[in-house]
């Protein structure tokens, strides 16, 4: 994904995304910083003084991948020595100096909690490779407005770090300990998105319902941004089932703008594989948790993440998985591989399940997830919503594409008059696995 900020005769820049949507995010905070001192965007690499690969280090092959890419970006450098070559984010912390030793051609390598430096660094940039991976605690951006690219829809991050620790998890080690932006800083930015016409934002975090900044929490803080003017959508990702409280529960049952789905990562059905996984939490407790959240919001949804092939996992242990997922009804559910990370806790233990089981375990997963997710959809056949607009549907032919409140995919025929931004009512006539087909009411 590509991050761009208006082009003129300042140094051009072009960034390049790798990872989740905090690395997204992440790279708008990086265009944001760099626009203020002095760069413009490049829209491709061969038109930019400065390349920054922003890059991911949770799965197992992405290094093999961005080092594929800068393989292909260091042809560019050789035929303009002066061109500026950087790698940013989790994969520049976790393997700094192979990194440095693999890419040698490389001017800088800066981690997380460098992007504030990061022109500096370029002014420096040398024969040796400027790098900067330390962690800081105290570090947010909160001070800093993303540049966002538009769109209807905004993600704002609102912590960073993580204090978890799960046994196969690389983010503490990469994006460091829990920290939150004050939120007076919080609520700034989405009164700017709000008067820039965004309507829906994304409150995001490793741990984002582990919120604390003073005496305001996580349930406080969905709150007040729902409250900012010309908000009409607060969701947020990715919660832990460890910190869901009774008033995060209370606020998007009672605050119409908060919006029914939520995302539960389990990770596993077995409580053999939890406690294994250091994830600090029971099935059964899971299980208590998901029955209050939908007493409590109706037409809840729920999505979330799997790992199959965790070591020591059984074909009980998996089994264990597929009953969960039954019993829980997911609409949607993200579902990965078990690969090996050096730092994390697990590392040392190695692989028990072999890669073959671990893709027949994944392709059962997913076909399970498949049946349920059409299951629930044409469940909801006949009934009404109130869509976002997003834009034109994917396939195009005239068609729409929006949200519901629960964050499933509606596609539905454009009528005069209607634009991004736009709130309509739809009713849902087909529905598939993935998006529900309707028409407007």
């Amino acid at each position: 994904m590509e991050t761009t900020i208006e082009t003129d005769e300042r140094p051009r820049v072009y960034l390049e995304t790798y990872g989740c949507q905090m690395n997204i995010t992440d790279s708008q905070l990086v265009a944001a910083v760099l626009s203020r001192a002095g760069f413009a965007s490049a829209a491709r690499p061969e038109d930019a003084d400065v390349i920054l690969l922003n890059t991911c280090a949770i799965r197992e092959h992405a290094e093999e991948r961005v080092l594929g890419r800068l393989s292909d970006l260091a042809r560019l450098k050789h035929r303009r020595p002066e061109l500026r070559l950087g790698l940013l984010g989790c994969m520049a912390q976790h393997n700094r100096a192979a990194l440095v030793e693999k890419a040698p051609y490389l001017d800088l390598v800066a981690g997380p909690d460098a992007y504030r430096r990061l022109p500096e660094m370029l002014g420096r940039a040398g024969f040796d490779a400027q790098v900067d991976v330390r962690l800081d605690r105290a570090e947010t951006y909160g001070d800093i407005s993303p540049a966002h690219d538009g769109g209807v829809r905004a993600y704002v991050t609102v912590m960073r770090g993580c204090d978890k620790f799960c046994a196969f998890c690389v983010v503490p080690y990469v994006r460091g300990r829990e920290r939150s932006v004050a939120p007076e800083d919080v609520l700034r930015e989405v009164r700017e998105l709000a008067a820039r016409g965004v309507r829906e934002v994304v409150l995001l975090g490793q741990t984002v319902n582990a919120y604390r900044f003073g005496d305001v929490d996580f349930a406080a803080l969905l709150r007040r941004v729902a409250a900012v003017e010309g908000i009409e959508r607060v969701r947020f990702t990715s919660p832990h089932p460890s910190d869901v409280s009774d008033a995060m529960i209370e606020a998007m049952a009672t605050e119409p703008r908060i919006q029914p789905y939520l995302h539960l990562p389990v990770q596993s059905g077995s409580n053999r594989v939890l406690a294994a996984m250091e994830r600090g939490y029971t099935v059964e407790r899971y299980l208590e948790l998901v029955a209050r959240l939908r007493r409590a919001i109706p037409g809840l949804a729920l999505s979330t993440d799997i790992i199959v092939g965790f070591h020591g996992e059984a074909e009980r242990d998996f089994e264990e998985t597929l009953a969960l997922m039954r019993a829980v009804g997911y609409d949607q559910a993200f579902t990965f591989k078990y690969s090996l990370r050096e730092h994390t806790r697990a590392f040392k233990l190695g692989d028990t399940v072999s890669e073959e089981e671990k893709s027949r375990r994944l392709a059962e997963v997913i076909a399970l997830q498949e049946s349920i997710s059409l299951e629930r959809n044409r469940a909801l056949l006949g009934e009404r919503f109130a869509v976002l607009i997003e834009g034109p549907a994917r396939r195009g032919n005239g068609m729409l594409a929006g949200k519901t409140p629960q964050f499933k995919t509606a596609i539905f025929a454009s009528a005069r008059g209607l634009a991004p931004g736009d709130t309509v009512t739809v009713r849902v006539d087909d529905a598939t696995a993935h998006s529900l087909a309707c028409s407007l009411v």
